[in-house]
């Protein structure tokens, strides 16, 4: 299995390495409905570890533009709108209007004063047909200007008392705009975001779903979870796989799609299933395993396919820092998939770890333990909740640069993107 370490090393080098070399981060967050479904995706890009732009201000609004371009909204919005963070700038010299109408919310920040060229430039837009979104509102601080303009309004959870949300969130009754719950942090605030009639919800709660209830694994999803045992032990029982394989027909029909794809370049013909799974080899069969599971799962549940896309985004990026973190990949690899789990089987951590014979440093870190396997998803969580400085310790302990770091992040989201599309989800 190709192996990423900085300079990005596989088929996408080069151009994963030019994107890295426009930003230093690029930050994503879910927006979900009530029934957390996914809506859009909340983006922010940073040039620096101070979370804020630095440098020219119309340098630095230039630079966000060309990052969205660059990544492409297709890879870090799929099937989703995007909520850009835009400044003066973006807005006065119209720089959005490279971005495509369809898909983007503009999202004005807080910071941004409404004097007549912000406005005149917001109604030009809105003619375009942008949406707009105002970010963190609150009365009289300028933004009141925009209101008629405004798609969506966002409210901050953590920005007054729940009293005073209240009455800001009643004093825009009649308002035609949708209103966002922005950093909803636990179950009881998006209860209550439910109660008080917001429509959409943002926040670190939705990282990590609640679990409404506890349920078994049905009979038929056993399989894959045998199967995720079964590749979990190093080294693995041959037998036992490809037992577990012949069992499941759809399965039988991914191992002999990859081992005829071009990837495998391989010649002549394949006569069993065990001859399949040598060709394939352990590594490339583990992905295939983990990424079969979580679409089966998702589909099953009548999961959103966003937590689907989790599952695997996290899967791989820590499989790609797993060898700069001198770690083991395979086992890396499971972590990201299944700290998801939880959330897409909707039965705890710990129901799962007891199905699964996980080394005890592996299975801690999927239990919120500080473990010597710890530090590829630690440094996932901190750029999933945008905690940069954090990041910036990690890529310094790991001898890598933020650009490196990024390039690796959208490298994992690429190929997390890929594997939904191809998986039909």
């Amino acid at each position: 299995m190709p192996v990423l370490a900085p300079p990005v090393a596989d088929s996408a080098s080069a151009a994963n390495t030019a994107l890295a070399a426009f930003t230093h981060y690029v930050g994503r967050q879910p927006i979900l409905d009530a029934t957390q479904q996914l809506f859009g995706y909340e983006l922010v890009f940073r040039s620096g570890l101070d979370n804020a732009f630095t440098g020219d201000p119309e340098q630095a609004t230039r630079q966000m533009i060309d990052n969205v371009l660059l990544f492409g909204l297709e890879t870090l919005t799929p099937t989703a709108k995007a909520f850009i963070n835009c400044t003066r700038e973006a807005l006065v010299e119209r720089l959005v209007t490279t971005l495509p109408v369809e898909l983007t919310v503009l999202e004005v920040l807080e910071t941004i004063t409404v004097d007549d060229a912000v406005y005149e430039a917001c109604v030009e837009l809105k003619r375009m047909g942008y949406q707009f979104a105002l970010d963190d509102f609150m009365p009289e601080r300028g933004a009141d200007r925009l209101i008629e303009l405004a798609d969506y309004i966002k409210l901050d959870f953590r920005a007054c008392a729940p009293h005073e949300l209240r009455r800001i969130h009643q004093s825009l009754k009649g308002v035609q705009a949708r209103f966002i719950a922005e950093k909803v942090e636990t179950a009881e605030e998006f209860q209550q975001a439910l109660a008080d009639g917001y429509e959409l919800f943002q926040g670190y709660f939705f990282s990590r779903p609640i679990i409404l209830q506890q349920r078994e694994i049905p009979p038929s999803h056993m399989l894959y979870v045998q199967l995720l045992s079964a590749i979990s032990q190093s080294p693995w029982n041959q037998r036992e796989v490809e037992r577990l394989v012949i069992a499941e027909a759809s399965l039988c029909f991914r191992v002999l799609r990859l081992v005829n794809s071009p990837a495998l370049a391989i010649r002549g013909q394949i006569t069993s299933i065990r001859q399949a799974l040598l060709m394939i080899g352990e590594d490339e069969f583990r992905k295939l395993v983990c990424v079969a599971s979580a679409t089966s799962f998702g589909k099953r549940f009548n999961m959103s396919s966003e937590l689907i896309l989790l599952a695997l985004h996290r899967a791989r990026f820590c499989e790609l820092i797993a060898p700069i973190a001198h770690q083991i990949q395979g086992e890396q690899y499971l972590i990201g998939l299944l700290s998801a789990f939880d959330a897409i089987l909707q039965i705890p951590t710990s129901q799962i770890l007891e199905l699964l014979p996980l080394r005890p440093d592996a299975a801690g870190v999927l239990l919120g333990q500080e473990t010597t396997a710890s530090l590829p998803f630690q440094l996932m969580q901190c750029y999933e909740q945008r905690q940069w400085v954090r990041c910036a310790r990690f890529c310094h302990k790991l001898k890598i640069s933020e650009a490196e770091l990024t390039g690796i992040y959208i490298n994992a989201l690429q190929w997390a993107t890929r594997e939904i599309r191809d998986a039909g989800m």
